[in-house]
């Protein structure tokens, strides 16, 4: 099985690749369409060359490697933003979807935190919908989980996600050693501070953030989509 789980960025993505590789029948790769969406757009990120120079930018053979064989499983973290005009998606017919979704008012505070002001299309919003529109066309259900409720109830919720799956539970999806996966993109030096100090999720979100007058046009447009997938997320 393949488990492509698709968020935006600060959506609580990388938690949730380290407590799928805790599990004793799973491989995690780390954002493997990063280095072609980066060559094909031209886009300045933080660590834009060495993430160029540590994995394959050919978006065929990226998702020709979307693929694996029993008895092991693979678990594939996905940016939905990553899915431009010139990435394959004949291999979403093989995978399980996943949709991992953070309110936008949390993920806007924790992205401009880390880079200047984000865009729309810099956070997924308007991507993860036409994704999950584009999986149910071809018959697929797929699965919403909601970042809030994982951080409120990780137990529960993680076994109702694996029961959705069709996937045994396994308590060790709770924690994991402090200071990253061997898996981990290169990129994790600037972004994964907060989840490389952790061994298992952070406790539940108090109220959300009070955004700076510059950033509300951004949520605005990025709510209605959340709303809208949240009414389909797993309860």
């Amino acid at each position: 099985m393949h488990i492509a789980m698709w968020s935006g960025p600060r959506n609580l993505s990388t938690a949730m690749m380290y407590s799928f590789g805790a599990r004793s029948d799973f491989d995690v790769v780390d954002e493997p369409f990063y280095g072609a969406y980066l060559k094909l757009t031209g886009a300045d990120h933080p660590m834009r060359d060495q993430i160029l120079g540590s994995m394959s930018c050919d978006p065929v053979n990226v998702a020709a490697s979307m693929t694996c064989e029993p008895p092991k499983n693979l678990y594939s973290k996905q940016m939905t933003h990553h899915m431009i005009d010139g990435i394959p998606r004949d291999w979403f017919r093989d995978a399980r979807h996943v949709f991992l979704i953070r309110h936008p008012a949390r993920v806007i505070a924790s992205y401009a935190a880390k880079r200047a002001i984000p865009s729309l299309d810099d956070l997924g919003f308007r991507q993860q919908a036409q994704i999950f529109d584009d999986v149910r066309t071809f018959g697929q259900n797929p699965v919403i989980v909601d970042s809030s409720d994982i951080r409120t109830n990780p137990e529960q919720t993680l076994m109702h996600l694996c029961a959705k799956l069709d996937l045994t539970w396994e308590p060790s999806m709770l924690s994991w050693q402090r200071g990253g996966h061997p898996c981990d993109g290169v990129w994790a030096e600037h972004w994964y501070g907060a989840v490389h100090a952790s061994t298992g999720f952070a406790d539940a979100e108090g109220p959300l953030p009070d955004l700076p007058k510059e950033f509300l046009t951004l949520l605005a447009e990025s709510l209605p989509i959340y709303e809208e997938l949240y009414q389909h997320r797993i309860r």
